[in-house]
This record gives structure tokens, sequence and C-alpha cells, in this order.
């Protein structure tokens, strides 16, 4: 058993706890390496568009329906993705986590087949399709993992566990630019089997699921089977004693019994998760506009307006330089706390956007600049992962009991992969547009997600769900309280008996938060 697991927490792995964990993430690898395999491979397959289109109509492809083709073939992974993670609350709640994982590899095998045939077949139509089904199967990968692992890990292990979703990510992210070199698989013959390659996870995963227990939580919670809950705890503690954990499932099951299941309207219509709900998307969404997937779609094209010589290595050294700082937010998130890494990743993140500008624009004229422009495309990936990376995938889960919980990773996983797939549709025409300016734009939305994480985000760090779910409930109660007692001071003083109250009430309500 790895030292450092041992370390984190205090708390000791068991070997099917640490299983489980892997096995879950296998999903968040496949989910990276469909991120970063269409990067490296792009002028190769842009040329297998237009043979195939010469094929076809006698002509060259139109450099403009080439354009909308190969963004339509990044983003519409997007849509599968937004699509699809609406249904991880339902998908969840009918089969259970494990079930939902091992069903969902269903489509990673169609979206690679597609892919992988579709040289062979002479149709870009397929690869699109392809791209679309895989985007469906990370959406749900991406809601169904965190889940999982957040149910399962200790409450000391959470943000370190959960940490290992966007590890597996980066991991994806740097396997595929690895592979996607043109002397390994990114070669002219060879690209198809690069995007089929995405069926060997998923192989993986399906072998090792059955060893794998269901979330105890669910278990118990949702389909009330105490016995394989406790069985189940078991395994993944390695002690025979687990009523501690038990007890904190049985009160956050009395609190569920009082909530009930909670639709996704409910989510927006109800005071006692709206503000939870809101910091769930803005967080999702500080993930996504930070600009950071614009490096991981199109790092090749942006290392080579920056004057590097070879663009392709450079964004492999962009993806070392990823997975090297998640594993550091491994070990700070239980000791600085989510809060604190969100926002030193976010102030960091806003810093190199700016300097990335200054660097690219003057260029031209100081070529010393493709240096900068490289250490800060780097330290921008660093400052990602630290914390805007892997907090929001896992902190969702935190913030909401087991009643509501589905439904708020759905709404957040959409919001997520709809602003994913904003960036990747638009970022191409936009940095066109604005030139090296266009991360001037991530600078201003980095630096709002900074005040608003600064004012609005509660640290989750060693609290139970039931605790952080029971401290929004306090807070709404206690504004609640406070207005009342303002309105009713207000209707004394238009009486003339009593002054009108001080603004108390904005300091507390901002107070709790912090």
């Amino acid at each position: 058993m790895p030292t450092g697991f041992q370390q984190l927490g205090g708390e000791i792995v068991s070997g099917t706890l640490a299983l489980s964990v892997f096995t879950a993430v296998l999903g968040s690898l496949e989910f990276g390496y469909n991120i970063g395999v269409i990067n490296a491979p792009q002028k190769i397959i842009e040329a297998e568009y237009n043979a195939t289109w010469l094929h076809r109509y006698g002509e060259p492809i139109p450099s403009g329906t080439l354009t909308s083709l190969w963004s339509l073939s990044v983003a519409i992974f997007s849509i599968g993705g937004m699509l699809s993670s609406f249904c991880v609350g339902f998908v969840s709640e009918w089969l259970g986590r494990r079930k939902a994982m091992l069903i969902n590899n269903l489509l990673a095998f169609i979206g690679g087949s597609l892919m992988g045939l579709s040289k062979l077949c002479m149709s870009f139509e397929m690869l699109i399709l392809g791209r679309f089904v895989i985007g469906a199967y990370c959406g749900l990968a991406s809601g169904l993992t965190p889940m999982y692992v957040g149910e399962i890990a200790p409450t000391s292990l959470r943000g370190a566990l959960g940490t290992l979703h966007q590890l597996a990510i980066v991991v994806g992210i740097l396997i595929a630019q690895i592979l996607g070199l043109e002397s390994l698989l990114g070669s002219e013959e060879l690209w198809p089997v690069l995007l089929g390659m995405t069926v060997v996870p998923t192989v993986l995963q399906m072998s090792l699921l059955p060893f794998c227990p269901e979330s105890p939580r669910f278990l118990y919670i949702v389909r009330c089977q105490e016995h394989h809950a406790k069985r189940g705890l078991r395994r993944l503690t390695g002690r025979q004693e687990v009523g501690d954990m038990l007890a904190e499932m049985k009160e956050e099951k009395r609190r569920m019994d009082m909530e009930r299941k909670v639709s996704i309207l409910e989510l927006f219509r109800s005071q006692v998760y709206r503000q939870p709900m809101i910091i769930s998307i803005m967080l999702q969404l500080s993930q996504q506009l930070s600009g950071v997937n614009a490096i991981f779609y199109y790092s090749t094209s942006i290392f080579m307006k920056a004057g590097v010589q070879s663009p392709v290595y450079a964004t492999i050294g962009a993806g070392v330089v990823n997975c090297a700082f998640t594993v550091v937010s491994l070990f700070l998130v239980e000791r600085m706390g989510r809060r604190t890494l969100h926002m030193l990743g976010l102030a960091g993140m806003c810093i190199c956007a700016i300097v990335m500008t200054v660097a690219l624009a003057l260029l031209d004229s100081v070529p010393a600049m493709s240096y900068v422009s490289m250490l800060a495309i780097y330290s921008f990936v660093a400052f990602f992962e630290v914390g805007p990376g892997p907090i929001p995938w896992f902190f969702v889960a935190e913030l909401f009991s087991q009643g509501p919980r589905p439904s708020a990773m759905a709404v957040a996983g959409c919001s997520n992969w709809t602003a994913n797939f904003i960036i990747g549709m638009g970022f191409q025409y936009v940095a066109d547009l604005c030139g090296p300016y266009v991360f001037l734009i991530f600078a201003a939305l980095l630096l709002f997600f900074l005040i608003f994480t600064f004012f609005r985000v509660p640290e989750t760090r060693g609290k139970t769900f039931d605790q952080i779910a029971g401290n929004f409930a306090r807070v709404r109660d206690m504004d609640m309280d406070m207005a009342m007692d303002m309105n009713m001071d207000m209707d004394i003083d238009m009486d003339g008996d009593m002054d009108k109250p001080s603004t108390e009430l904005a300091y507390l309500g901002e107070e709790s938060v912090n």
C-alpha cells in the first residue's frame, strides 16, 4: 500500500477501497484521453477530410467548410457530454452507481468503433458521430465517477480521493498527447488506431467493476438495504466495526426522508438548495471558462503562433506539468482546504493570462517573448490543476445530501459541458478575431470567479455531508429570521416607535458563508 495514501488524513486505505477508486477513475482516464486525442493529429485528419471531399465531389474542400467541420469534430464531443450529463441523476438512481458505470461502457465501445473505422469507410460523418457518442459516455462518467468516489471515501480522505478523478483526466490527456506523436500513432496510416484506443480503459474497467462494492450510502439511504451497506462498508474500510459510519448515514437518511427526492426544478425553486446550487454552477463555469480547455484543444496551434520550434513536444510538456501539479493538489487539498486552493489557482491563472497576452502581443518585435509565453502557458496549466481543475468535480457532491445530490450533479455536469462546448466551438473564431488579446477575456472571467469564490464559497474540509448540508440550512434559517425581524422593526419604525435596523443582516449573511 502506498505510504502517501496512509498519511492522507491519518486513514489507512484498504485494498478494496484502492481497487474501487482506481476502477472508477478509469472512466476519468478515458474522459481525458478523448479531450487530448483530437489535438495532435489535427492536420492529418483535416487532410483526410479534404481527401474524402475530393473523392466525393471532385474538388478540394472549401477552407470555411473545413474549419467548420473541424470545429464540429472538436465541439460535438461536448454536446454529447452536455446531453448525457442531464441523465446522471436518473441513471445513478435507477441502476446504482456501479452498474451505471458498467453499462455506460457500451457507449465507449460504440464511439471508439465509429472513430476507428471512419478512415476505412471514408466517412468524416462517422468520426463526428463517434465523437458525439464518446462524449455521451464521458458526460455520464464525469458525474458517476465523482459521485461514486465521494460516497465510498472516508470523510478525511474525500478531498484527496476526489482529486484522483482530475488526476486520471490529465493522465489520459498526457497519454493521448504522447501516442499522438507522428512517430507513434499520430501518422497518416495509424491515426484511426489512435482514436480507437479509447476502448482499452473500457475493457479494463468492465473487468474490474464486478470486484468493487456498490456505494454503501446508495444501498442504505436510497435502497434501504442495511445488510448490504454494512458488508460494503466492512470491505471498503477493512474493519468489522462500522457503527460510526452507519450512524452518519442514518442521520443523512433521516434528513433525506424529510427532504424526499429532489427534482432539478426544485433545486432552483427551494431556498434550501438555491445557494449551494448557484455555487456549484459557478464553480463548474470557473473551471471551463478559465480558458484551460482552449489550451488543451488548440495547444499545438497556440505554440506554433508563439514561435515554438516543436509545438507537439511543447504540448506534451504542458501535459506533464498538468499531471505533476494535480499530484501536488492531491496532497494539499486536505491541508489547505478547497476554498483556499481554488482561489489560489484562479488568481495565478489570471496573472498568467495577462502575461501570456503581453508576450504573444510583443512576439514579433521581441523574439525572446516566445519563452515567456511558453512559461506563462505552463504556469497557467499548473495553477489550474492546483485548484480549479480538481475541486469543482467533487465539491458539488459535498454540498448536497443524498436526496438532492443526483439532480445537483446532473445540473452541475450540464453546466460544465455547456461551457466546454462554448469554448470548443467558439475559441478558434474568437482567437482569429482578437489575436493575442483573446486571453484577456479569460483573465476578466477569472477575476470575476475569484471575487465570487471569496465572498460566496464555503470551506467543506473535514466536514461530513450532513454537516455541510446543515450549515446551509442554518444560514438560510438565520437569514429568514433576521429578514422577518427587519420587517417587524421597519413596521415599528413606521409608527415612530423604533429606529431602523442597521446593515447587520448583510454582514452576517456574508460572514456565514466564509
